[in-house]
């Protein structure tokens, strides 16, 4: 055999081996791609509802910018774009994503095309959602990033998340692979059309949803500071895999639609959907109550406590019947709530008696597969029917940052993932 031929054969060997044992390690370590944040969608309401959108009612040959602090990390990832609650057609020009800096700017490099289906430009019909395909952009956990969409025709708001406590920056023309928006561009804290991210992670995923209105939305927290208590959540649970979902919508509700559609209807969707869910937190009752007779839902009779409990017993057949963990937590004070604005009206002596009951329940029925106590933990000592100040917003009805850092801490991690995640 002459010295070329053996040379080639052993070449021949080595690229066999290298390949195979490519193989070997791609068949021994699997990936997986895990859900690592989401906004949950809601309709658009019209002009006779109390509050206004707070959102343009379109957009056209503009560049919208939108910021999301993922929970847990991967290798790769994919953009979930919404047309949900869209009555047209929605066509993207262009997107694409990279890390954050600060205000409207990207990280240097991490600039990446987004495309759908090979292409970079989409139509999504109404109602749709849409995944990315998977783009090359390693991101650790809880790290930021930026997704930009161009729309160059006229397109109304979809896929509409009310308080985002983040910025939605919008500046005109084709803007997306800009490292940072002018100055010009205009800014409102609201989402559109960006509604989940997915990483690829060695292993498959473990999620935790956290289910509520407002208070789980974070409304009170320090926009872009991810202070709300899912937000501090995600930060306890990081280093174990596990990712955190705020599904919180403001004006949410257990029984009724309010600012979003009601939690036992879109509970199959925005929790058990989601992949490897394997807990939810349950913060979910202020509305059903504080609402009726109100500004909110001035003409609703009030809701019995016995009502709130059924609701709460339908999730958690719902829950256990797709093998997840249910945590409910009890329904904070809110005396003085909204006090000297249009839309005071969630308390009264009567609504409160009817939330302690709710309360009471909660704690000793043991119906739940665990409770967090945030009444006690949130209450005033000396005033029970308030919240502690140190713990207020200021507007007596939500949380600040420091309310919402103690809530997260008081969640039960064993408690929460169950014996086989701990």
């Amino acid at each position: 055999m002459t010295a070329s031929r053996l040379t080639s054969l052993l070449r021949q060997g080595a690229l066999a081996l290298s390949l195979a044992g490519a193989a070997t390690a791609s068949m021994a370590a699997p990936t997986h791609w895990s859900p690592s944040w989401m906004a949950a969608t809601q309709p658009l309401w019209d002009e006779s509802f109390v509050l206004p959108i707070g959102i343009p009612a379109r957009f056209e040959r503009q560049t919208l910018r939108q910021v999301a602090r993922l929970s847990i990390g991967g290798t790769r990832l994919r953009v979930v774009i919404s047309n949900e609650g869209g009555t047209r057609p929605l066509h993207i020009g262009a997107a694409r994503v990279a890390r954050h800096a600060s205000g409207s700017a990207v990280v240097e490099g991490t600039d990446r095309v987004l495309r759908f289906g090979s292409r970079g430009d989409v139509t999504l019909p109404p109602g749709a959602r849409l995944v990315s395909d998977p783009v090359d952009l390693p991101l650790p956990a809880l790290s930021e990033v930026a997704v930009s969409l161009y729309l160059p025709e006229p397109s109304q708001p979809a896929g509409f998340h009310f308080d985002a406590r983040q910025t939605l920056y919008i500046a005109d023309g084709d803007l997306s692979a800009a490292a940072r928006l002018p100055a010009a561009a205009t800014s409102w804290s609201t989402r559109v059309y960006v509604s989940g991210l997915i990483v690829e992670t060695p292993q498959a995923p473990v999620t935790v949803v956290a289910l509520g209105d407002s208070i789980t939305d974070g409304n009170g927290a320090t926009p872009g500071a991810h202070t709300r208590w899912p937000d501090a959540l995600a930060e306890r649970l990081a280093p174990r895999g596990v990712g955190v979902l705020n599904a919180g919508i403001s004006g949410g509700r257990l029984l009724k639609d309010g600012m979003g559609r009601a939690a036992l209807e879109r509970a199959g969707r925005d929790v058990f959907a989601q992949p490897g869910v394997r807990a939810m937190v349950v913060l979910l009752g202020t509305n059903d109550i504080g609402w009726p007779g109100g500004p909110f839902a001035p003409q609703e009779p009030a809701v019995r406590a016995e009502a709130v409990i059924q609701g709460f017993r339908q999730l958690i057949e719902m829950a256990h019947a797709h093998n997840v963990r249910i945590v409910g937590a009890t329904i904070p004070p809110n005396e003085r709530a909204l006090e000297g604005t249009p839309l005071a009206g969630h308390h009264s002596p009567e609504k409160d008696t009817v939330r302690q009951a709710i309360n009471r329940w909660i704690r000793e029925s043991g119906a739940f597969d665990a409770v967090v106590d945030v009444d006690a933990l949130l209450r005033d000592p000396a005033r029970p029917t308030r919240l502690k100040a140190a713990m207020d917003s200021g507007d007596h009805l939500h949380p600040g940052d420091a309310g919402y850092k103690a809530m997260a801490a008081a969640i039960d991690l064993d408690a929460l993932l169950g014996n086989d995640l701990r």
